[in-house]
């Protein structure tokens, strides 16, 4: 049986405190600290903290497909790599799309055609090489259209999946999130056996409501007894609200991930 290493996404729990005291909160509990946009951060007093980082945001603006924006996205790729290096978060993440402040694809796109979706392999073996050069990995994350983000290009597991495969680099994985993967396609166990070799990082929240793992309908301590006996040894990460008290969702995170959690 493999080990899971287990981290927490920083935007979500602890919202009343301040942002460096939310990691401060989450290193104590002996996870790793992930986070999104780093333009809004002063990375040098997170790195102060001595938390170990995750993941965090690989983009500022851009997208995958169109000509201007995919100059765009690669150039604010090599800033976030430089940001990475401030914190030595291991992984950046990317989306199918730019995403706006409240997660919505700045430009909506209905159809993909084949043309979009040659052009963003060539985009993320582009991305791949500037992970190569700087020792990182970018992950691509799987979205969910029905609740979340309509209009998203590339969002399905299956998607990431494909364009990771196809790019084929070590320096460009799957961030297989979990809770969306449940909204838009459900079977996450066999989801996650059929991506093992692609996958970066695996996130994770409850359907409905976004909250901890044991508020909703997953059975998240039978998915992690089949990560492991897969032999998946990377990071879960809790991508997730609290329902109520962030160290009681914490808690309930660590007991469903922990061996013989949810027993």
């Amino acid at each position: 049986m493999s080990t899971l290493t287990l981290a927490a996404c920083a935007e979500m729990i602890y919202t009343d405190l301040p942002f460096v005291q939310r990691v401060e909160k989450i290193a104590a509990r002996g996870l790793q600290v992930e986070m999104w946009n780093w333009t809004t951060k002063d990375l040098k007093e997170l790195a102060a903290t001595g938390a170990t980082f995750s993941s965090m945001t690989g983009y500022i603006s851009g997208n995958l497909t169109e000509p201007d924006a995919v100059e765009e996205f690669l150039e604010s790729a090599r800033r976030s790599v430089e940001a990475a290096e401030i914190i030595d978060s291991p992984r950046l993440n990317v989306h199918g799309t730019g995403l706006d402040g409240e997660g919505h694809p700045v430009r909506p796109v209905e159809v993909v055609t084949p043309d979009m979706w040659l052009t963003a392999r060539d985009t993320l073996a582009r991305l791949a090489e500037i992970g190569r050069a700087a020792g990182r990995v970018f992950t691509l994350e799987n979205l969910n259209l029905p609740v979340d983000h309509a209009g998203t290009p590339f969002a399905l597991a299956k998607d990431t999946r494909t364009l990771v495969k196809a790019v084929d680099s070590p320096h460009l994985k799957m961030n297989l999130d979990l809770y969306h993967c449940q909204i838009g396609e459900g079977n996450l166990i066999e989801t996650c056996r059929e991506s093992l070799p692609w996958i970066g990082e695996i996130q994770v929240a409850d359907v409905p409501g976004r909250c901890q793992p044991g508020t909703g309908e997953i059975n998240y301590a039978g998915v992690a007894r089949a990560l492991r006996a897969m032999g998946y040894e990377g990071v879960v990460g809790m991508e997730a609200f609290a329902s109520g008290d962030s160290d009681a969702a914490l808690d309930d995170f660590v007991a469903a991930f922990s061996e013989g959690g949810g027993a």
